[in-house]
C-alpha cells in the first residue's frame, strides 16, 4: 500500500493567485498544504527575496518602472536592485514575454495559462524571506498548526560569479527565524549538486536536502549529469549528500504502453530502494501531461501506481482533496 505523500504548494497556491505572492502562501495555508515552497534569490543589498527567476522581466512591472536599469541581453536581473527599489515593483501572473516583446524561455510549460488570475490593480508585491516566514509563522499560531517550509536555492553559482553567497544569506535568514534546526519543517533544495554539498558538509546544515533533477539541455546552473543522476550509481551519488530527489514528473510517467496502462520508469522504485524520497514536480490541473486525460488521473498513476513521497502542486486544495478521498488506500 502506498504512503500519504506531502502536499508542496508550488510557489503557493499558484494556480488560483500570482506565484510566490503573500497572498498565493495565505491562500495555500489555508487549503491545508504541508508545505509551502520558496525560490530564492538575493538582492543588489544581499536580502534573500521570494522569487523564480533570477530576473524580474516574467513576473513584474520592472520594465515599465526602472525602463534603463536592463542589462545587454535585455533582462532586468533581481541582483541589480536595491530591496527598497524591488519594494516599489507590482507582481502580476507570470507571463512568457520579456520587457521587448520578445518570448522568454519557460520548460516546461507556456505562460500565461488560461483561466489564472489577472488583475491591473497592483495589489501584490516581491517578499523577502524572512517576511514570508514571519507570515507562516504568524498562521500557524492562529491556525494551530505546523506548516513547513521548502526553500530553493535559484542559481547559487551565478550568485557567487556576482559576489553574493546565497546559501550563507539563505542559512542566515533561518537561524534568525528559528527554523535552522527543524529537520522535521524545512526542506531546502536545488539543481545543483556542489551547492547540496556544500550546504552538508561545509556548512553542516541539519535540514533535509532535496536534489532537484532537470534536463541536460534546460540550462540550469550546474554541471552536474541529469541524466546520470537518474541511474542507480547517481542515485547513489546523491545518497552520500542528500535525503531526496525532485524530478520532473517526465522523468517518471513516460506515456503509455500498447494496452494503454501507464509507462512507468524505475525512478522511484530505484531512489527509494536506496532510502530516498521523491519529490517531483510540477502537478498542474491545467497543463497535463500528453495522454493524460484529467488531474484525477494524474495523480492515480504517481501516487497509487508509482508511490511518490511527495509532490509540487499549484493546486494544492484539489490534491489534498483527492488524498482525503483514497485515504483508504494509503498509509498514513
Amino acid at each position: 500500500m502506498p504512503t500519504r505523500p506531502i502536499v508542496i504548494a508550488h510557489r503557493g497556491a499558484s494556480g488560483y493567485l500570482p506565484e510566490h505572492t503573500l497572498a498565493a502562501k495565505a491562500l495555500a495555508h489555508a487549503m491545508g498544504a504541508g508545505f509551502l515552497e520558496q525560490d530564492v534569490v538575493l538582492s543588489r543589498d544581499g536580502i534573500p527575496v521570494v522569487l523564480h527567476d533570477i530576473h524580474l522581466d516574467s513576473t513584474t512591472n520592472v520594465a515599465q518602472r526602472f525602463a534603463t536599469r536592463a542589462r545587454a541581453d535585455g533582462h532586468f536581473y533581481a541582483i541589480d536592485f536595491s530591496l527598497e527599489e524591488i519594494r516599489q515593483l507590482q507582481v502580476h501572473e507570470r507571463s512568457c514575454l520579456d520587457a521587448s516583446g520578445g518570448e522568454v524561455a519557460v520548460f516546461p510549460g507556456r505562460f500565461p495559462l488560461p483561466d489564472r488570475f489577472t488583475s491591473d490593480a497592483g495589489l501584490f508585491r516581491i517578499p523577502t524571506l524572512a517576511e514570508e516566514i514571519d507570515l507562516i509563522a504568524g498562521l500557524d499560531r492562529s491556525r494551530n498548526c505546523s506548516t513547513g517550509l521548502y526553500v530553493e536555492l535559484k542559481s547559487p553559482n551565478w550568485h557567487k560569479a556576482q559576489g553574493q553567497n546565497l546559501a550563507g544569506a539563505v542559512l542566515e535568514v533561518l537561524e534568525d527565524k528559528g527554523y535552522a534546526d527543524r529537520p522535521g519543517q524545512v526542506f531546502l533544495q536545488c539543481f545543483d549538486d556542489k551547492t547540496l554539498r556544500h550546504l552538508r558538509h561545509d556548512l553542516k546544515t541539519a535540514l533535509p536536502l532535496i536534489q532537484l533533477i532537470s534536463e541536460n539541455d534546460r540550462g540550469e546552473d550546474s554541471e552536474v549529469d541529469y541524466d546520470y543522476l537518474q541511474t542507480p550509481r547517481g542515485l547513489a551519488y546523491i545518497t552520500s549528500y542528500a535525503d531526496g530527489i525532485g524530478p520532473w514528473l517526465a522523468h517518471i510517467f513516460k506515456g503509455r504502453n500498447e494496452d494503454g496502462t501507464a509507462c512507468l520508469s524505475q525512478l522511484v522504485a530505484q531512489a527509494q530502494a536506496q532510502g530516498l524520497l521523491v519529490h517531483p514536480y510540477t502537478f498542474r490541473r491545467d497543463e497535463l501531461p500528453e495522454g493524460i486525460t484529467s488531474f484525477s488521473e494524474l495523480l492515480d498513476i504517481f501516487i497509487l501506481q508509482a508511490g511518490i513521497d511527495g509532490l509540487f502542486t499549484d493546486f494544492p486544495d484539489i490534491v489534498s482533496d483527492y488524498l482525503q478521498q483514497h485515504q483508504d488506500r494509503l498509509l498514513v
